[in-house]
Formats: C-alpha cells, sequence, structure tokens
C-alpha cells in the first residue's frame, strides 16, 4: 500500500504521519523541525517551554524550576522553540500539542497562534472551547485528540452549535499509547476498547458530521500497523514512542537509553496525579515512593488543573511536573519516563530521514 497524501484544513501533509506531541521536552524543534522536513507533521509540546534553553526566557523561578504555570508554560519559551524549529523547516506546517488539563489552556492556546503555529492538536481532556481561543486565526487548523466515537460527537456538537465549525481532522488515541490514556484501568486492556474496535466507530461518526480525516495513534509502530488502521477506516496515523528512537528527538541519551534497555514487563500502567492512569517504564522512582523517599511535592509549577495545586500528586506520591523535566534531562534515579506499549521493541537510534523511510516503504528499506 502506498501511503496518501492527507489535509488538514488548508494544508497537505505529503505523507499521513503525524509526530505525536511528546512533554516534557521530548518533541521540541530538532525532532518536529525534521519530521515536517520528510513530509509529515512535526508536532511541539507546549509542556515545560520554561524549561527550555536553561529557563533563559521565564521571568521567575525557584530552585531551578519555572515559577507558577505562567512560567512553566512560558509564552517566550514557546516562541523561542518554534523560531528554532522554523531555521530548520521554513514556512512548512507545524503542529503544537496543547493539554486541556493545562493551567492557563486558554493563554497557551492564544500564545500558539501568534508564535506562529499553523495546527493546534489538543487533548488530556476533552477540547469543547479551543475554537473560542483562535477565532482571530482563521488560517490555523485544530485537531481535537478523542478515545471515543461519543467524545467525538460531544465535541462536533458544541463546535458547530457555539463557533459554527467542525474540526480539520481528529486524532482517535487507544489504550496502547504512552503517558495518560483517555480510558480506565479496565478499560486499557479490555478488547473493546482497543484502537482496531474504536476506529470504524468513529469513522462512522465523522459521517454524521461531514468529511474530515481521521488519524490512529496508540501502538503504532510500522508501515504493517499504518496500513491496518488505514484498512479500518484512517486516514493516517499519529505516533510517538517510534521518534524517540531518533538522533534528532529532543530527549536526552539516558531517555533514550531507558527504552532501548527496557523489556516488555519494565511497561506498565501507572497512577498519575492527572487521575488518569498514564504509561510509562517502571523505575527506581516508584520504589522510592513505596518507601516513602521520593523527590519532595513542591507544586512549584503549578501545571495541571486537575492535580489541584499538589493534592492529587500528594497522593499518588509524586509532582509530575518535576519528575518528567528529570526524565527530559536524564535523570533515571527520578525521572518519569512515559513510553507507548510498544516502547521495548526500540533497538536502535536511526535519523528520522531514516525512520520515515521505514515507515513508509518497509523495515527492511
Amino acid at each position: 500500500m502506498d501511503l496518501k497524501p492527507v489535509k488538514i484544513g488548508q494544508y497537505e501533509l505529503k505523507i499521513p504521519i503525524i509526530q505525536g506531541g511528546m512533554g516534557l521536552g521530548i518533541s521540541w524543534d530538532r525532532l518536529a523541525s525534521a519530521v515536517s522536513m520528510e513530509g509529515g507533521l512535526g508536532v511541539i509540546s507546549s509542556v515545560g517551554t520554561g524549561h527550555y534553553e536553561n529557563r533563559s526566557h521565564i521571568s521567575k523561578e525557584l530552585n531551578l524550576k519555572p515559577l507558577g504555570s505562567e512560567n512553566f508554560y512560558s509564552a517566550a519559551g514557546l516562541k523561542a522553540i518554534i523560531d528554532n524549529a522554523r531555521k530548520v523547516c521554513g514556512d512548512i506546517p507545524l503542529g503544537v500539542n496543547i493539554m486541556y488539563a493545562a493551567n492557563d489552556y486558554a493563554r497557551v492556546v492564544k500564545d500558539a497562534c501568534e508564535a506562529g503555529f499553523n495546527i493546534i492538536i489538543s487533548g488530556a481532556g476533552l477540547p469543547t472551547n479551543l475554537p473560542e481561543f483562535t477565532q482571530e486565526f482563521k488560517h490555523i487548523a485544530l485537531v481535537p485528540i478523542v478515545s471515543s466515537a461519543k467524545a467525538l460527537k460531544i465535541i462536533c456538537k458544541r463546535w458547530t452549535q457555539r463557533y459554527n465549525r467542525l474540526p480539520d481532522a481528529v486524532v482517535l488515541e487507544g489504550p496502547l499509547s504512552g503517558g495518560h490514556q483517555g480510558f480506565t484501568y479496565e478499560q486499557c486492556v479490555d478488547p473493546e476498547y482497543q484502537l482496531e474496535k474504536l476506529i470504524p466507530q468513529v469513522k462512522e461518526e465523522i459521517k454524521q458530521w461531514g468529511d474530515f480525516p481521521l488519524f490512529a495513534a496508540g501502538g503504532i509502530w510500522d508501515k504493517n500497523d499504518i496500513e491496518k488502521a488505514i484498512s479500518l477506516g484512517a486516514d493516517g496515523v499519529q505516533m510517538g514512542t517510534r521518534f524517540i528512537g531518533t538522533h534528532e528527538c529532543d530527549a536526552s541519551d539516558n531517555f533514550k537509553q531507558m527504552l532501548l534497555d527496557a523489556k516488555q514487563e519494565d511497561i506498565e500502567l501507572i497512577k498519575s496525579p492527572v487521575g488518569y492512569p498514564a504509561r510509562g517504564i517502571k523505575t527506581n522512582l516508584f520504589s522510592l515512593i513505596e518507601k516513602k523517599i521520593a523527590p519532595k511535592i513542591q507544586c512549584i509549577s503549578n501545571c495541571v488543573a486537575p492535580c489541584g495545586h499538589g493534592k492529587e500528586a500528594k497522593m499518588v506520591g509524586y509532582c509530575i511536573a518535576d519528575r518528567l523535566y528529570d526524565a527530559y534531562a536524564g535523570v533515571k534515579e527520578t525521572g518519569l519516563f512515559f513510553t507507548g506499549a510498544n516502547g521495548y521493541r526500540l533497538n536502535e537510534i536511526i535519523s528520522v530521514k531514516e525512520l520515515i523511510k521505514k515507515l513508509t516503504q518497509g523495515e527492511n528499506a
């Protein structure tokens, strides 16, 4: 099967692959620009931009961490990231991933519009009011992330009623993805909630509203997976974990090595301060939590609304902002290393160009 181009709003992707937005700092300027240069959609994560380039863009910090959500989600940091990406890929479309659960969500969306992104991808909750914050920027394509046909129906209904618009595309994320899930623990292992069951359901829901592309995500690893998703009704795919295994990935070498060393049994669903299960590598951090000697929870960055300014973090035993930063920096002892369920299959670090070739032509290309 030849992979066909696909349009998201006014923007055409030469190959129907979106690189998933991975925070904190795993997909910033280096990875996203490389993917867009190869014809996919490179996506920059808006999470923790205050940490970019040694926190040189923030106004306040405490204990070498951005202080408050206005600094954690730094507008100047986000602008610096896309500006550096543009030095590589020019005016080729770039996406940004913005969590609906983020504190300062509305402000971060507006920051992204003003920074010059072409496409906004938003999940971690249902972004029912996303168009409200982008109305002055008609050229920006909007792509919600959903986990079910029901979720898409809610978004389409509210967007048409309130803003007279539909999504320019939708990402359907199944329960094999890395990081936070849109499912309960039970649903994550229930055959009825797996991606192959959900794709036809969401495709049918799209038909009730019009015609916009569906990108399948969660557990997509190779060309066979891409072809299977397309055969079930998807127009393309979103992939995150596989891109960690590239030279251009913005994560530290230690982060990449954690995946190279991981076995299948090391990747588990874990409790998160966000209130949803999250998938990552079971590391030394969790033994520290069990022994009650994990790093102190201070909630300096106030990153996500569901955490309640550190309340939920204390319930699960760790601050997600601090532990994700440790992972980005390669601190194996206390880092939180998110990965999709197939992360253990990573066995080499290659260039984005090589990876795209494998994904479009097969593993032996």
